[in-house]
């Protein structure tokens, strides 16, 4: 179709015939070479496609003005379009009804441009960009309303008209989301109601009294949008209290004109009820929900159920009468509504008559099982209310999951037989129901969960069998006595009347009647007003579930393999997806604030740590099979395969066997373990890949697959592209015939020549390669099964002969260690199932989240510490009183050294630096200078502090003193945290990005050691970097190397020599023994004693008594007795000893001064045997397993390990019998709850209690969470909390380090924001902080990055992000800095994206790489890998034009520019950042600076220039113009290296 814009610019418009119709532009210029002229898109006609679309019978009112304005809109960039555009018709005008004309333009290359070869047509047509389709009644109503809703916001006035049109047009939509969502096509819109605080201009104008249900829905549905985007809203709301906010709720829940009698309505009011019962941790949410599942809501319970539920609950009793006593008073008021009508009681059961009404709904005109799977979506005509039911289901569970709310649901629940009814319902056993049935499933273990619901006591395993065995009893009773038909019952014990089967067959003897009577008038389960109390189903159902058996969770945990398999691997509705349907609700369990028992918390972690285990394990065996492409050999009827990959090889025809199969437990029905032999080939293995294989370690983890493989036209059909990409349907995977998934575990390796048990290290390492290769291809594994997952296969086989699954198995996969803790994992929480599970009980509650949040402060606490001994905390003086403000310092005696030793005394009554009073919201107990001294001034709080000398261990070692000496100047913060830490209790450090957490740690560490000398403490990080970095600094501490453990892989990164193993340190215990023994044995020879007295430890000791000490006693009284200065250098037995001190040991002026000395002495050789001492146990054992476990369980004070760790080793801790009694965690925001846990159960428990003192944990939830790479378990079940951030939002009081001296003022602005009071240290305004950084006329600034080539971000696989034009742009930043002088290792590349991080390695690989002036940057890595790391200058990339991305989170940013010292430079698109809100506080600081990038290239490093001064820089347009500078500045290097000469620019 030919137009005159066409004609003219050489560009072809095609008309694709589909729904809508896509009016693609495409230049052919590129071909020719030729440059395109200005484009007047003015002149643009259209008569021959408006003669198309009439032949069409579609519409053409407003069409050219449409498609004016969106090729301006799209070509606006090249044409050189005027600024100003035409004005839009309004809303009424003719061009609304073209409504079915969708317009869709597409930019194409720009020939001009100079970073691109000219491409091809065909080129051009794969690069084509910037594809944006829209309804053309949109384009005008969207920017009318857009107009029309910025004037009402800025003018302040209420629109009420507007405010229905975007709800009916744009919120609701014409046709609305089922899921009870925005619709589809309102989500442009929605973004731009964000950028006008759209929520805001509505929640200020609202009015409980006045306001529409239309304006109240509109509320509903942005707060329900702003949850899923998991954005706090309520923070953001201007004035939200809790009486605007208890308007709204009551509104939600009753609509003044039945508004919510539709299914798009009532869905986002479920899920807007599910949203705020799930923040009961913000105050003003809970005063107003809390009413609302209170005790009122059991007006409408039934008489009998009323009677027993207030018989088992005496003190609700006195409750309910005095409510009855309330509501008869107010019966003689005018206007009364009684107790069961009032909001508070009728708001749920009205719920739940509405959830019945739209469950019949969703299976009319469907008959169960006349349908296939696939065309049920074809023949239900009402899936909004399949939606509601879920959602409805989904909002109870969540109800039954909390405490709070769940003591006076349940009952609700269980009278009115809800989950009986749901089951019965015809949808519950169509094959669409799949869903529902299993959100029942998971609200039957909530409804029936064991605890006792008013105490929050969990119920143990003897009161369920004895509440179960008294229903029965009571049963055989009743029937015994009125039912003559049920004798048989009464006769029978429980043990066989128990099962469902049996139960039904009994009850099958009585007519409906007699069932009748039996349910409502005999044991009086059913109400008889009940609509379905006439079912005889609904009846034996009722009676049948009130009497079996019910399977507890820990055993189905104990049945459950650990190791996925094919049936959770394969099948995505239970697996969920890597990409988070934000429509559906998912039957998983949701790891929220609170917990109802500890074995609800680890259920619920139990389940979720197996599903991201298996996503993993799905991921790893599909890239396996894509790259081994298994098919069906039509010659043999065989599985062959057509190529080789590296983490999977083929098992041998035959080379499966199970060789050994044990006896079960007692109690269990599962072998005790099992034992087979697998041999595979690695013939097909290239390379070094088959070196790899020869590292499989002793408890590895692998998987044997069985594959059938698929015909060979069906494997070319797998794309080269998609392989190494996840999977999401069962379909995918069975392109390769996939049945089986079997884990083991290995526990040996052989090969021909040679056999190796329990190997700890590589064959190649034992054998030599050479040897290896002499043994041929093939190995033999001998592997540990799952005895649960054998013995349902055993039980299937016996079934089935032909389903024999091991001989099936014909592929081995093997995965990286790292990637195989799961199963450690998931058996630590299966054995502490299996446990008395026991915490402190200060702490108990609050981790479930319930209870005081300042029940587990040291002020709570009756063993609280009145004086701490500090040690070197304090520098000086007048360090000591900055660090406590407000308090009133007495010194006892005031001592010069530096640093100042003291003991600090408190003489508040909580024993503690900051006084927090119990009523004080949380918000305000974040630690400041300020508030702390206001304070401490009203409460008077004084401090006693006594200054002391360090003893001197040896004479001759005080000059060595000062390398172990503080030398940090703490801020108030740090001190308030140090004190904190040494007292017993929970203490919350949060720590913003340079604040010193890491010091402030290992301050902590050593205060705990020195106050508390005989306690034991764990240290756990995250990573073995962090954990490396706190060790090493406590290693400089005055704490003894012997009482330090480092457990782990990460151990040998340690920058020191010494070896801090189990192993390293019991030959450090026997080298010091010895070492010892001589020094005792030239004391001996000093004394006049045989050198026999050294020979063992036993023999010293005795040494010790019979001739040290004795001798000392002596000295000690006869010095009493003597008053001669020369005395003691006299008669001091030891003096020999002492022969190589500097001499003279003493001065013989004073009698006092010399007695210090010898007593120093002394305490010099008492050392040597208290450590002789510790050594005799390491003499004693003669093993070194034994040595290493004394060491481990007795010895070290501080055990140093990674979360991990803690966790794969749980078992062997416990069996070692491990104690200890403080608990510090560094990064414990990034470790995930379960890991923070675990740490905290690595002790048998003391008859009954934990001896768990301290727990400390220190991070920072401002910064990104812990890493779930399954995006539906971080988002839906909140699997990526962590503990620290849990507790946060519990209100416990935390202490905030209120000071960074990592980055100049001018970045630490960057994200302060986000910290109450986060200050600069006096550090980061003089040295190099007051110098620019040489090259760049700002610190910091954001480069706009404009599209490259005509192209922005682009997508080559799914969720891998790149953007050519800003890494080139980075790259030649790096490259203009290396010229400049920069060191390489002082620059640091990050962008938000795994693609970004790959591409910029593959242009800097090809630019820098090889060029002796460049080379590479010290990293090149995404932001959340480098969390935790810093560097003087960053170069950050944010990738993205289109959309934001997950940049929104602003944890990431904040990681993002906190990592710069120096100089942060931040490439990116202005307009695309500019609107996002959330993200405002640091961008509109960026935006004060220029944002092209603005140079100085005449300077060098080092930096000389001071910030004062002002130079004129050179602006640098694009990375085209950033590249030509760099070539001149590389061209003058070149230059004066051949010159010699300096060359100007």
């Amino acid at each position: 179709f030919l137009c005159d814009y066409c004609f003219s610019h050489e560009c072809k418009i095609t008309i694709r015939r589909e729904q809508p119709i896509q009016i693609i532009l495409f230049s052919e210029t590129a071909d020719r070479g030729r440059s395109r002229g200005p484009m007047d898109v003015d002149k643009l006609t259209v008569p021959k496609l408006r003669a198309e679309l009439k032949r069409r019978r579609l519409p053409t009112l407003g069409l050219k003005t449409a498609l004016v304005k969106r090729l301006k809109e799209a070509l606006a960039c090249t044409a050189g379009v005027p600024p100003d555009l035409p004005v839009l018709p309004s809303a009424s005008s003719p061009m609304r009804n073209a409504n079915k004309l969708s317009l869709s333009v597409i930019e194409s290359h720009d020939p001009e441009n100079e970073f691109s070869n000219q491409p091809t047509r065909c080129e051009v047509r794969k690069q084509t960009l910037a594809v944006t389709s829209l309804h053309v009644d949109d384009v005008v109503e969207s920017e009318s309303i857009k107009l029309q809703l910025k004037r009402a916001i800025a003018s302040g006035e209420w629109d009420e008209e507007l405010m229905v049109k975007i709800y009916d047009t744009k919120l609701r939509g014409k046709i609305p989301n089922p899921s009870g969502r925005i619709s589809n096509e309102s989500r442009a819109i929605y973004q731009s109601l964000q950028t006008t605080r759209y929520l805001e201009y509505l929640w200020v104008n609202f009015s409980g009294v006045h306001s529409s249900d239309k304006h109240v829905f509109s509320i509903l549905l942005l707060v329900n949008e702003k949850h899923f985007e998991k954005v706090c809203v309520w923070d953001y709301l201007q004035g939200f209290t809790s009486e605007k906010f208890n308007s709204l709720f009551r509104r939600i829940l009753f609509p003044k004109q039945n508004f919510s009698s539709k299914n798009f309505e009532r869905t986002a009011r479920v899920k807007f009820l599910n949203h705020v019962f799930l923040s009961l941790e913000a105050e003003k949410i809970r005063a107003v929900v809390l009413p609302f599942v209170s005790l009122p809501l059991w007006s409408n319970l039934s008489k009998t159920r009323l009677q027993l539920e207030l018989r088992n609950n005496r003190q609700l009793e006195k409750h309910w009468k005095y409510f009855m006593k309330k509501e008869a008073e107010s019966m003689q008021r005018s206007g009364h509504i009684s107790l069961k009508e009032s909001p508070e009681s009728a708001w749920l059961p009205a719920l739940i008559s509405e959830f019945f009404e739209i469950l019949k709904c969703t299976t009319m005109n469907l008959k169960a099982g006349t349908l296939k799977e696939g065309e049920f979506d074809k023949a239900v005509t009402n899936i909004p209310a399949i939606y509601y039911c879920e959602q409805f289901i989904q909002l109870i569970t969540d109800l039954l999951s909390q405490l709070p709310t769940r003591r006076f649901v349940r009952a609700l629940f269980d009278d009115c037989k809800l989950l009986i009814k749901a089951r019965l319902a015809a949808f519950h056993a169509h094959p669409a129901g799949q869903l529902y049935r299993q959100l029942i499933n998971l609200f039957e273990i909530y409804q029936e969960f064991e605890i006792n619901d008013h105490t929050g006591k969990p119920l143990t395993d003897e009161d369920i069998a004895t509440s179960h065995s008294e229903r029965l009893v009571h049963l055989q009773k009743l029937c015994f006595k009125e039912i003559k038909s049920l004798r048989c019952v009464a006769l029978s014990h429980c043990g066989a009347l128990e099962k469902r089967q049996v139960l039904i067959k009994h009850l099958a003897n009585l007519d409906n009647k007699e069932l009748y009577s039996l349910a409502t008038e005999h044991l009086r389960l059913v109400d008889p007003d009940d609509p379905w109390a006439s079912d005889p189903n609904f009846i034996l159902e009722v009676l049948v579930s009130t009497f079996e058996k019910r399977v507890s969770q820990r055993r189905v945990i104990n049945e459950m393999p650990l190791y996925p398999n094919e049936d959770l691997i394969l099948d995505s509705k239970l697996l969920p997806t890597s990409t988070y349907a934000e429509e559906k609700c998912l039957a998983l369990p949701k790891l929220s604030l609170q917990f109802l028992t500890l074995q609800d918390y680890l259920l619920r972690n139990f389940v979720l740590l197996r599903l991201e285990a298996a996503y993993e394990i799905r991921g790893d065996i599909f890239d396996a099979l894509c790259r081994m492409g298994p098919y069906k050999n039509p010659a043999t009827d065989s599985v062959a395969f057509s190529g080789w990959a590296r983490m999977a090889t083929t098992v041998v025809p035959g080379g499966l066997t199970v060789t050994e199969v044990k006896k079960p437990r007692v109690g269990e029905e599962k072998p005790a373990s099992v034992t087979c032999e697998v041999t595979i080939n690695l013939s097909n293995v290239c390379g070094s890949a088959q070196d790899e294989w020869d590292q499989i370690r002793a408890h590895d983890v692998v998987f044997l697959l069985a594959v059938e493989g698929c015909n060979e036209i069906d494997a070319e059909k797998l794309a080269p592209q998609q392989q190494g990409m996840g999977i999401e349907t069962r379909s995918t995977v069975n392109m390769f015939g996939l049945q089986f998934v079997r884990g083991a575990e290995v526990i040996e390796v052989r090969n021909k020549s040679r056999k190796h048990q329990n190997i700890s290290t590589c064959i190649a390492s034992t054998i030599g390669k050479s040897a290896v290769k002499e043994n041929g291809d093939h190995r033999t594994f001998t592997l540990s099964l799952d005895p649960a997952q054998y013995q349902v296969d055993a039980l299937n086989k016996s079934r089935n002969p032909e389903s024999d699954v091991y001989r099936k198995l014909n592929v081995f996969v093997r995965r990286k260690p790292k990637e195989n803790n799961f199963k450690a994992l998931l058996e630590s929480i299966r054995d502490i199932l299996n446990t008395e599970c026991v915490i402190p009980e200060w702490l108990h509650d609050i981790f479930l989240g319930y209870g005081d949040p300042f029940a587990a402060q040291s002020s709570a606490l009756p063993c609280r510490l009145h004086t701490v001994d500090f040690k070197d905390t304090f520098v000086d003086e007048n360090h000591l009183r900055d660090s406590f403000p407000g308090f009133e310092i007495k010194l006892t005696e005031s001592k010069s050294t530096e640093p100042l030793f003291c003991r600090v005394t408190f003489q508040t009554s909580a024993g503690s630096i900051h006084l927090k009073g119990k009523g004080e919201p949380c918000e305000s107990k974040k630690l400041t200078d300020r508030s702390m001294g206001s304070k401490c001034a009203e409460t008077g709080a004084t401090l006693l502090v006594e200054s002391y000398n360090p003893l001197d261990v040896c004479p001759d070692l005080n000059n060595q003193r000062s390398l172990t000496m503080n030398r940090v100047r703490f801020t108030p913060a740090q001190v308030e945290a140090i004190s904190s830490g040494v007292q017993p209790g929970l203490t919350m450090v949060v720590g913003p990005p340079g604040t010193g957490k890491t010091d402030t740690a290992a301050q902590i560490l050593h205060c705990l050691y020195c106050n508390e000398p005989n306690q034991r403490t764990l240290l756990i990080t995250h990573s073995n970097a962090a954990l490396n970095d706190l060790f090493q600094k406590l290693l400089m501490r005055d704490v003894p190397s012997r009482y330090l453990l480092r457990l782990g892989q990460g151990e040998s990164d340690l920058d020191t020599d010494l070896d801090f193993s189990r192993a390293g340190r019991v030959n450090a215990m026997l080298i010091r023994r010895l070492e010892l023994l001589r020094e005792v044995e030239m004391l001996a020879s000093c004394l006049g004693q045989p050198k026999d007295v050294a020979y063992t430890c036993e023999t010293a000791g005795h040494f010790w008594l019979l001739h040290v000490l004795s001798r000392w006693e002596i000295f000690e009284s006869d010095v009493a007795a003597s008053k001669d200065p020369k005395f003691v250098s006299c008669s001091f037995p030891f003096t020999a000893f002492f022969s190589s001190v500097p001499q003279p040991l003493f001065s013989s002026k004073s009698l006092v001064d010399d007695m210090d000395r010898a007593r120093a002495c002394m305490r010099y050789i008492q050392n040597i045997f208290y450590e002789l001492e510790e050594c005799r146990p390491f003499e004693l054992l003669k093993g070194n397993r034994d040595r290493s476990n004394y060491l481990l369980t007795k010895q070290a004070k501080v055990v140093a390990m990674t979360c991990t760790h803690a966790a794969i080793k749980y078992s062997e801790f416990i069996r070692l019998g491990f104690k200890y009694d403080n608990l510090v965690m560094e990064e414990s925001a990034q470790i995930q709850d379960i890991q923070a846990f675990i740490p905290m159960l690595l002790q048998k428990n003391d008859n009954g209690h934990s001896r768990l003192k301290r727990v400390v944990l220190i991070g920072d939830h401002h910064q990104l969470p812990p890493v779930v790479k399954n995006s539906t378990l971080q988002n839906f079940c909140n699997m990526d909390q962590s503990l620290f951030t849990r507790l946060i939002r519990l209100g416990v009081p935390k202490i905030e380090l209120n000071a960074q001296g990592r980055s100049r003022p001018v970045l630490s602005q960057l994200y302060n924001w986000r910290y109450l009071s986060l200050g600069d240290l006096p550090v980061t305004k003089r040295g190099e902080f007051e110098l620019v950084n040489p090259g760049f006329s700002h610190e910091t600034q954001f480069i706009d990055v404009d599209d490259y080539n005509g192209v922005g971000e682009t997508q080559p696989t799914p969720h891998f992000f790149q953007n050519l034009g800003e890494a080139e742009y980075i790259v030649s930043v790096f490259q203009y800095m290396r010229l400049l002088g920069y060191p390489a290792d002082k620059i640091t590349i990050i962008t938000t994206y795994r693609g970004q991080k790959h591409l910029i390695k593959d242009v800097v690989a090809r630019r820098c790489a090889t060029h002796p002036l460049f080379g590479n940057p010290l990293k090149i890595t995404t932001v959340d890998e480098y969390q935790g790391q810093q560097n003087d200058y960053v170069l950050l990339s944010l990738v993205r034009s289109k959309s934001v991305g997950h940049i929104r989170d602003v944890r990431r940013l904040v990681v993002a520019v906190s990592r710069a010292r120096l100089g942060l430079y931040i490439f990116g698109r202005k307009k695309l950042f500019e609107q996002c809100f959330e993200l405002s506080p640091t961008f509109s600081h960026l935006f004060m600076f220029p944002t092209k990038l603005a140079l100085v290239p005449t300077e060098t490093y080092p930096p000389m220039r001071s910030i004062s001064e002002t130079v004129t820089p050179y602006v640098v347009d694009d990375a085209l113009a950033m590249g030509l500078l760099v070539n001149q500045l590389a061209l003058k290097w070149h230059r004066e290296q051949n010159t010699g000469e300096p060359v100007k620019l």
